[in-house]
């Protein structure tokens, strides 16, 4: 028998390699990102080339820290000035918010999956994200909230983003409640949840139907194109929220990441390591709701991000939530703003929801986790 005498505090080569290999995933997925921003924002009706948006993200970069520090004595990076407009104005807040969406979706999803210990957890899969677009499309047509205009983007303006927002939130929480309590049934088996989550999407969706019925033109008109999930309407103090709703939300999920390592293992395993196993549960999933009502109420249904992403980490960094959660948040804000991209370049110069690509993509993951068996 070979005995491995290891000194105090000393790590095993091989645990090393293994947690190396995960964090140089992470680290690599970060690049890929940065790079996938510059394409972003450089490609479009009109083409910039890519080492200047880099030269111009970065030099903005440098002034934003100097003046939010109030460092005196800032260089001057500047290397041109005619993308400004473009770089800053329109394809920048567009790609962060695809960032930021992808990110909180996918965390929100990865969230659910562990605490519903369900691999086909997710808000758009288990109803949630219907509820929230119910709420949504309640807030714009019955309290009129939102406005119609005639141009690209700015189709849609929600004249009160936050009466928006916490109506969806009101109803993704009622969604959300119906979840756990069918969580908490004994037996409920993937199949179950799954079933469940058809219901309760079919259910809002029928009452946003109904609502259209008695809409009048132009609140038809809005209700149908704010479906479409965009991640170009959010400017301003809609992109603020997002991102401080995703960083917060995101925080929460890190620091419990040791919790949900211990749900994996079963309640009773997590109860027996000391983990309040409902209290754990009750908040993921209504702070995984708040965070999906907050993206969803500001862009629009975006489906199977919460779902494919988790997926994907998953493959190559396994169940640890110590490097799953990051994973997933880089993977979120990776395959959105790639989604994005491909979706204003494909019928360019029509710009095509990027959740219409985000369904196609998804939808065939989805079946695959069917005929799969759920295995993790």
């Amino acid at each position: 028998m070979v005995r491995i005498h290891l000194n105090d505090g000393e790590i095993p080569e091989g645990y090393s390699k293994y947690i190396g290999k995960k964090v140089t995933f992470i680290i690599a997925t970060i690049v890929l990102l940065f790079i996938l921003l510059i394409v972003s924002i450089s490609v479009g009706a009109v083409s910039i080339p890519p080492l200047e948006v880099a030269q111009t993200l970065i030099a903005g970069i440098i002034d934003w820290i100097y003046s939010v520090f109030n460092i005196g004595g800032c260089p001057d990076l500047s290397v041109s000035t005619q993308w400004d407009t473009i770089i800053w104005n329109i394809r920048f807040p567009q790609a962060i918010s695809a960032i930021i969406a992808g990110a909180g979706l996918a965390v929100a999803g990865v969230a659910m999956q562990s605490i519903l210990r369900n691999p086909l957890g997710s808000p758009f899969t288990l109803g949630i994200s219907h509820a929230a677009a119910f709420g949504a499309a309640f807030a714009v047509i019955v309290l009129g909230t939102g406005t119609m205009h005639s141009s690209g983007a700015d189709a849609i303006v929600i004249d009160n983003p936050y009466i928006t927002t916490m109506i969806a939130f009101i109803f993704a929480m009622i969604a959300t409640g119906v979840i756990l309590v069918i969580s908490r049934i004994r037996g409920a088996s993937p199949e179950v949840m799954v079933l469940a989550g058809v219901a309760i999407g079919s259910l809002f969706t029928a009452g946003t139907m109904f609502l259209q019925y008695f809409a009048d033109d132009v609140q038809l008109a809005a209700v149908v194109f704010w479906s479409f999930g965009d991640v170009a309407r959010a400017h301003g103090n809609e992109l603020i929220l997002m991102i401080v709703a995703t960083v917060i939300c995101s925080i929460y999920f890190v620091m419990n990441m040791w919790n949900y390592n211990a749900i994996d293992a079963g309640d009773e395993t997590a109860k027996g390591l000391g983990v309040n196993v409902q209290r754990v549960r009750l908040i993921g999933m209504v702070i995984a709701s708040f965070l999906s009502a907050i993206i969803i109420s500001f862009l629009g249904v975006i489906g199977f991000v919460g779902l494919v992403c988790p997926h994907m980490a998953r493959r190559i960094v396994g169940d640890d939530h110590r490097f799953l959660i990051p994973a997933t948040i880089v993977m979120g804000g990776v395959l959105l703003l790639a989604s994005d991209t491909a979706a204003r370049l494909i019928l360019a110069p029509h710009i095509l929801p990027v959740a219409i690509l985000t369904a196609f993509l998804g939808a065939p993951v989805f079946i695959y986790l069917l005929i799969r068996g759920y295995k993790r």
